[in-house]
């Protein structure tokens, strides 16, 4: 299923090219887009929607986001661009429930192939949103990976159906990330840069998310790292919808570009 691209200037009602999808943020102290007219799409599989999207912190008198909209497809990878500062992280946390919106909404909507809604929207359930943020392997608090992927996992509620079913669940999403057949004894802080991303999105993905969001997932790794994370990512796309933000459109652009050059060549 092919991606889209919004540039900037399409923010503003105009072309959709290929393979990104994008949305830049106007202003460096804030994400502040505006009222543009709704790009339909003609499709038979559910998109996520964000509209109108405002959010003030409680207790202070300035918006951090103003009038947000866009729709990413299902199974589709969407990036969102913009400086330091910009509200990147804060509409990452709307997305996954951490906090909420001061007025606007998200949801998944249904479609059929002409564009049509096919059912009443429905909220973007947090429980079915996993979210990776930058330098994950910081918070990582075990000794070994089976125990740092099994953390969260239910301890007293739940019995060896349950378990059975995580455990599945986990043996899918190692093998998502390229991780199968790895050593669960392993110390998960000893492991290269771009393997700890992979732990931490393998123990995202064991939830089987909706939505799988991450926050600069780049940072911090050399080229090589970075290289098989844009294709992991690609991979993953097939699977469940990504939604990535970044600071540095360059060197997406970069990765991206030679990606599709040795799939040519």
């Amino acid at each position: 299923m092919a991606a889209f691209t919004f540039t900037a200037s399409s923010l503003f009602g105009s072309r959709i090219t290929e393979p990104l999808t994008l949305i830049s943020s106007k202003s460096p102290s804030m994400l502040n887009f505006e009222r543009t007219p709704v790009i339909k799409i003609s499709c038979d599989y559910s998109c996520l929607e964000v509209k109108d999207v405002h959010y003030r912190p409680p207790g202070t008198q300035i918006n951090l986001l103003n009038g947000v909209s866009f729709s990413l497809p299902e199974k589709s990878f969407g990036l969102i661009f913009g400086q330091s500062g910009s509200g990147k992280t804060t509409l990452l946390q709307l997305l996954a429930g951490l906090s909420k919106p001061t007025s606007g909404s998200i949801f998944i909507q249904s479609y059929t192939d002409d564009g049509k809604p096919t059912q009443s929207p429905k909220s973007l359930v947090p429980e079915r949103v996993g979210i990776v943020f930058q330098f994950p392997e910081r918070y990582f608090v075990a000794d070994n990976v089976l125990d740092e992927v099994t953390f969260g996992w239910p301890r007293q509620r739940g019995g060896p159906q349950l378990k059975e079913h995580l455990a599945l669940n986990l043996q899918r999403a190692f093998n998502w990330v390229g991780l199968n057949g790895f050593s669960l004894d392993k110390d998960p802080h000893s492991l290269s840069g771009g393997y700890k991303r992979r732990l931490a999105l393998a123990i995202q993905l064991a939830q089987v998310p909706d939505l799988l969001i991450l926050d600069e997932p780049l940072a911090g790794l050399d080229w090589k790292a970075r290289a098989d994370v844009v294709k992991l990512l690609k991979h993953l796309k097939k699977e469940l919808t990504i939604l990535v933000v970044s600071h540095d459109l360059n060197l997406w652009s970069v990765l991206v570009y030679f990606q599709r050059a040795r799939r040519v060549s």
